[in-house]
């Protein structure tokens, strides 16, 4: 199926023919359109224009208005203010681009990036041995959400979760469990993620305790982490449970946010151990990275302590160990001469902004990425608790991610039990979509914040059926089906002969923009552009359903043209909410 050109992007085409008409001298002038509370649309770009070209825009924008094509699609264009043109579509276009959106259901006319490229997306990062908490929330949920966008758009993208697999606290694991060596049996075969995860949260703080209290333990781990890195058999074969017991849990808990996890799409810090060496010598000869002190350092004229000393990326520690920027700068050669991408984004908390602005000015210095292979941070902010500091339990400790998913389904549980006034749906159902809508909730009240804003964690708010939520906007999708139930044997059919109400031309532009936004959402790497897209619709649908009787409408033609109208809206809000992994039941 062929994409559909947008209403505005047809007016944009319009109006720029009709400038390079009026003055030729201006070229391929941007009109500047945007929609408008006075019109359909507002063209603000003839006052620059006229400025440059030391010309009176009013009698400029009266020149364009007598060049523009009208009728099929633009229905009136006047001159308003100092030069501004306001533009009116007719009905029938506005009808007519939906049903061409409506003929291809799979994609509602969005077209595909012109050149699209390979993007690899660093996100969900769990620890291994450590239980997922609310930190880990937005980097799983937001990165996805990219993913989906990407994919979306044609993007090739390779999925990465570069989870915390390697380093000094395993060297204390592995000794702890070699000196207590019945401190992980399981009494079953049959141990859930959660429950494999619970045993080794148990070890990890016990080992962690002996390691802080016992100067010879702590020697004994530290010669267990030079083992690990030297690949010996037993303490790499002990290594292999803990990680293989996280995965467990890590997949259970990404089910449970109605995530896909891919086991190869798991390349932890452990995967990139083997090019450690070679990405030291390159800094090193190179002169990107320099000895100071014994340690391999790269330093920056804008990056200092509050001493004023520059403080410097740390590639190799003075007693040889590598650190985290040693990894990043491995799995970024990795990534651009292995995996050819041309873009690398990091979905990442803003707290390591710094570390990531050293490591990407690095690797550009060291020629691994330029103009033609970019690095970005995705970083997104904290979440809050609703008394605005950081979100933790009423014993300070951080809030695990499962046990707030599982309080969000249950609450999402009740709201779909007390709708359900006519006890249509089975205790299967009312189970079912109570974890879509718990879940969804979480997700939306996430992605619906700008990423690098910090945002409150409201239950109550998240699972309101008022508001910006996904609640509001899977009741609006409901809502259309259980209308197109009752419609029987009458369809959705487009009618651009008819004449449309207010509450229509206003919800069918909205739907028109679907695709503009989904590529600037997508270009942006800004689900929340998305987010507030559906909300905006739902919002109008629901305008339009309090003054436009659907099934009660005056004539055969019209109950069909707005069955059409609902149809539409529902399949946008569907495929949006899929692309931010977001469920759209169809009752509630």
């Amino acid at each position: 199926m062929a994409s559909v050109t947008s209403l505005s992007d047809s007016v944009q085409q319009r109006l720029a023919a009709a400038l390079s008409a009026a003055l030729p001298e201006a070229g391929s002038a941007d009109p500047l359109l945007r929609r408008s509370d006075r019109a359909d649309f507002q063209a603000n770009g003839i006052l620059a224009l006229a400025k440059k070209a030391k010309a009176n825009p009013r009698e400029l924008a009266t020149q364009v208005v007598a060049q523009v094509e009208s009728g099929d699609v633009i229905r009136e264009i006047e001159v308003s203010g100092p030069g501004f043109l306001n533009i009116t579509l007719s009905d029938g276009a506005i009808v007519r681009n939906l049903a061409a959106r409506y003929a291809d259901p799979a994609r509602l006319g969005v077209p595909l990036a012109e050149h699209p490229g390979t993007t690899v997306i660093d996100y969900a990062q769990p620890n291994v041995a450590k239980e997922m908490h609310v930190g880990h929330l937005r980097s799983a949920v937001i990165g996805d959400a990219v993913v989906q966008l990407l994919e979306f758009t044609g993007e090739s993208v390779v999925r990465r979760h570069h989870i915390g697999d390697w380093g000094t606290q395993f060297g204390m694991l592995i000794q702890y469990l070699d000196e207590h060596p019945h401190e992980l049996d399981h009494k079953d075969t049959q141990v859930s993620g959660e429950e494999a995860m619970s045993n080794l949260d148990r070890l990890y703080k016990a080992a962690r305790k002996l390691f802080d209290s016992d100067e010879e333990f702590k020697t004994r781990a530290r010669l267990r982490v030079v083992d690990l890195q030297a690949g010996d058999p037993h303490t790499l074969a002990v290594w292999q449970k803990f990680v293989d017991e996280s995965k467990i849990y890590f997949f259970s808990v990404f089910e449970k946010l109605d995530m896909e996890i891919r086991d190869a799409d798991i390349v932890g810090e452990s995967g990139y151990n083997d090019m450690l060496a070679e990405t030291c010598r390159l800094l090193e000869e190179s002169g990107v990275a320099v000895r100071s002190e014994g340690a391999l350092c790269v330093f920056f004229d804008d990056v200092k302590g509050p001493d004023g000393n520059p403080v410097p990326l740390i590639v190799q520690k003075s007693d040889g160990g590598y650190g985290y920027a040693a990894t990043d700068l491995s799995a970024i050669r990795d990534r651009v001469f292995n995996l050819k991408a041309n873009t690398l984004v990091y979905v990442v908390d803003a707290r390591q902004s710094l570390h990531f602005k050293m490591v990407f000015e690095t690797a550009r210095r060291a020629g691994w990425l330029g103009d033609d292979v970019t690095a970005h941070q995705l970083a997104f902010g904290t979440v809050l608790g609703k008394d605005g500091k950081p979100f933790k339990t009423r014993e300070g400790e951080t809030v695990k991610l499962v046990d707030l998913l599982d309080e969000a389904v249950e609450r999402a549980t009740a709201v779909v039990r007390e709708k359900d006034v006519q006890q249509q749906l089975s205790e299967q159902e009312i189970a079912e979509r109570g974890t879509q809508v718990g879940v969804g909730a979480v997700k939306y009240a996430d992605l619906s914040t700008s990423a690098n804003r910090d945002y409150k964690f409201d239950l109550d708010q998240m699972v309101s059926l008022n508001g910006d939520t996904s609640v509001y906007l899977q009741y609006a999708y409901a809502r259309i089906q259980s209308i197109l139930r009752k419609a029987g044997e009458l369809r959705p059919s487009a009618h651009p002969e008819l004449e449309l109400a207010e509450a229509e031309r206003a919800l069918g532009l909205h739907a028109d923009a679907f695709a503009e936004t989904v590529a600037d959402a997508a270009r942006e790497y800004a689900p929340h552009k998305l987010a507030a897209y559906l909300y905006q619709l739902a919002s109008l649908y629901t305008t339009f359903y309090d003054k436009c009787p659907v099934l009660k409408a005056e004539t055969p033609e019209q109950v069909e043209n707005r069955l059409f109208l609902c149809d539409v809206t529902a399949r946008t809000l569907h495929r949006g909410m899929a692309l931010l992994g977001v469920r759209t039941p169809e009752r509630l």
